[in-house]
């Protein structure tokens, strides 16, 4: 009786494995509905991406399914959803029961190179070196590697987001870094000028690496490369959404803000009311409001900070008000650093914004009909600047950078630069500033300030060339002789300062084409062809020529 009590368990164990194993046919059904679900409900995600790429790639993975493990087919389907390039917009690897299990460390890329800033105590020779390879693979061609299977919306979102797939065995294997799917991974490490490898065993799947706002954080267990004898401010006071203290010695009213939530003992509301008491009442002469850790939240809530700002004539001023931004920047926080940027006279520092400035946010779950796994799809559009603002991120007028040593050491150049900044007359928003002097005629000023700013460390942040274009490009557009004619002249000055911009040659070419001026638009064009012969500026000037001339 036992005997056959054993039999039916252990033929109940590969029943019920079978069942929770998916075929072959069920995965390439499930690949299927995501390809019909995101062409029927979430076309308009085709932004960075187009149809025709996203298909090629569907139908190879629908080929490959047979010849792959599950874990591999999981990883593929992040490829396809990570196509879009918006960080909304992904695949969780943290669902059960495909839960993927992880490496105990935590990568965090400073200026100097990527270092494991964390990691579990049984590896406390790891902790605080620089990553040189992973299974003997250069961590540059590692990192290349595991990029498609991240929802990269910029470069910085993936630095701060995106470089810790590393941790995932499963990801690994899939993007071939390993041979087989393996639940140990030897790291080529640099620490003390001394070169060593590292063997890391995978945690049990449902246990992860503990971090909060991108750090692994010193406890029984754990530890940091950060000397934990003294905590720098912003890391100070993280089980808190915001904190504020007063800087006697500097006059200056520091807040830091890492989540865009109301807490439940006082609302962001009331938090801001206070802090702008404060400022009133205390002899203050600079705010700083840190959003570098800030992933998010409730975009709702940014207003009452926005109109806070806008009142408070005494720190609104270029000089006065500055904003630390960063890699985790993110999300309704981007709306917040957007806003702040409308309506204020702000000065960012740190790093660009890990979020495009107008961007796709705010996902649903679309449940896969066999594995039951869920695909997280943005549908809500969040635009708060012009469509020919957009860009890649917002980025800082002082950009400053930490290496290892400061971390481990609770250096924090980023606030220093904030809180020593003092140039006189200095333009947070060059181009703005730029284009003033365009539309109010002042040609000889205009002359005589744009070759000094574009030539002037001080402003190595702003891509004059690009700026300017934009310019060109919008008067172009507007299909009026007029302003066409001056988008000429805006290019024939990016030339004069530029003189290698295929693209400026690319649009005086095309201007001159809506002007009927065809032997100069011919020039033109030949001449950004011959700056860019491999290049998509190129490629378009030749396609732009070829229909003038045939």
């Amino acid at each position: 009786m036992k005997k056959i009590f054993f039999l039916l368990n252990i033929l109940l164990f590969f029943q019920l494995s079978a069942q929770e194993t998916l075929s072959s046919a069920q995965w390439q059904e499930d690949l299927r509905f995501i390809q019909n679900t995101i062409h029927e409900d979430y076309s308009f995600l085709f932004v960075k991406t187009t149809k025709e790429d996203f298909n090629t790639e569907v139908e190879t993975l629908y080929k490959d399914i047979p010849n792959l493990q599950e874990h591999e087919i999981i990883v593929g389907i992040s490829r396809l959803v990570s196509l879009f390039k918006y960080g909304h917009t992904y695949v969780s690897f943290h669902q059960k029961p495909f839960e993927f299990s992880q490496f105990p460390f935590n990568l965090y890329e400073f200026n100097d190179g990527i270092y494991i800033q964390g990691t579990h105590k049984n590896y406390p020779e790891a902790v605080g070196a620089k990553v040189i390879a992973v299974e003997g693979k250069p961590i540059s061609e590692v990192l290349k590697a595991i990029e498609p299977t991240v929802e990269v919306e910029n470069t910085q979102y993936f630095k701060a987001y995106g470089i810790n797939n590393i941790r995932y065995p499963a990801v690994l294997h899939a993007q071939k870094i390993t041979k087989t799917l393996q639940n140990e991974v030897t790291l080529t490490l640099e620490k003390n000028d001394k070169v060593f490898t590292q063997s890391f065993t995978a945690l049990a799947k449902g246990e992860n690496v503990p971090t909060h706002r991108g750090y692994v954080h010193q406890n029984e267990n754990w530890l940091d490369a950060r000397d934990s004898s003294t905590t720098p401010l912003y890391l100070q006071h993280l089980d808190k959404v915001y904190f504020s203290t007063y800087l006697a010695k500097e006059k200056a009213m520091y807040v830091r803000h890492s989540r865009i939530r109301d807490e439940a003992e006082e609302s962001t509301k009331d938090f801001y009311a206070r802090v702008f008491n404060e400022i009133e009442t205390n002899d203050t002469e600079k705010l700083i409001i840190d959003l570098r850790l800030n992933g998010g939240g409730n975009n709702y809530l940014n207003k009452d900070v926005i109109k806070g700002l806008i009142k408070a004539e005494k720190i609104n001023k270029i000089g006065k008000l500055f904003v630390i931004i960063g890699k985790r920047t993110f999300s309704a926080c981007q709306n917040l650093v957007n806003e702040i940027d409308n309506y204020t006279n702000v000065i960012f520092v740190g790093e660009p914004t890990a979020e495009n400035v107008n961007f796709w946010g705010d996902n649903r779950p679309v449940t896969l009909p066999n594995s039951g796994i869920n695909i997280s799809l943005s549908y809500l559009w969040w635009q708060d600047k012009p469509a020919m603002e957009n860009a890649d991120w917002i980025a800082p007028s002082i950009p400053v950078t930490m290496s290892f040593n400061e971390y481990a050491s609770n250096q924090d150049p980023v606030l220093d630069a904030a809180l020593t900044f003092d140039v006189p007359d200095f333009k947070p928003k060059p181009m703005d500033y730029i284009v003033s002097l365009y539309l109010s005629g002042q040609t000889q000023k205009l002359a005589e300030e744009l070759p000094k700013m574009i030539q002037d460390p001080l402003y190595a942040f702003c891509d004059f060339e690009t700026g300017l274009l934009r310019v060109g490009n919008i008067l172009l557009q507007s299909g009026r002789t007029p302003q066409i004619q001056a988008s000429i002249q805006v290019f024939s000055m990016i030339l004069q300062l530029f003189p290698n911009s295929a693209n400026a040659y690319k649009y005086q070419g095309e201007a001159y084409i809506a002007l009927q001026d065809n032997d100069k638009a011919t020039e033109a064009l030949k001449k950004a062809i011959s700056l860019d012969s491999r290049g998509d500026i190129g490629k378009t000037a030749k396609e732009i020529l070829f229909q003038i001339t045939n």
